[in-house]
């Protein structure tokens, strides 16, 4: 099973967000952390902002905070509204289905109930548990911001 880069990049946005509470990030700031593109985390951060997770501050001095308290947000859910639908098998989507052993199949049933645990363990957690290593978390992040500008400014982009 895979995520989409967009699901890591909503987790990780969330992550920075909770380990800078009550301040307002600027997204240049999570890209620079995390060494990935600013227009990615945008399209992320709009719909964790229309889902609740995130409060987007618009404009110049604008930004992004939670939403929501760290403890109320659990990773299971988030996943579900930025995946949407996870098909891990076409027999998953019965208008685009052309398996003819749908309904006979044991494939189908044990990915289904893959996919049902996979969720079970994301349900378990919470983005507080996500950061409970906090300081060591901020430690990599600014070690990786300081090596990502150190790279553009010396042209290695």
């Amino acid at each position: 099973m895979r995520l989409t880069a967009y699901t890591n990049y909503a987790l990780r946005t969330l992550m920075f967000c909770a380990l800078h509470p009550g301040q307002l990030v600027r997204m240049e700031d999570v890209s620079d952390a995390y060494g990935i593109s600013r227009a990615h985390l945008l399209k992320a951060a709009r719909q964790l902002g229309q889902l609740g997770y995130l409060e987007n501050v618009r404009g110049r001095s604008g930004g992004v905070r939670l939403g929501r308290a760290p403890e109320d947000i659990v990773i299971g859910e988030v996943v579900r509204h930025t995946e949407g639908d996870l098909e891990l098998v076409e027999c998953f989507n019965p208008e685009s289905n052309t398996c003819p052993l749908i309904g006979v199949c044991k494939l189908s049933v044990l990915f289904r109930a893959g996919l049902k645990a996979f969720f079970a363990e994301l349900d378990k957690v919470t983005l507080a548990d996500m950061i409970a290593d906090g300081p060591v978390l901020i430690e990599r992040l600014m070690a990786n911001q300081a090596t990502q500008q150190a790279m553009q400014s010396t042209g290695h982009d």
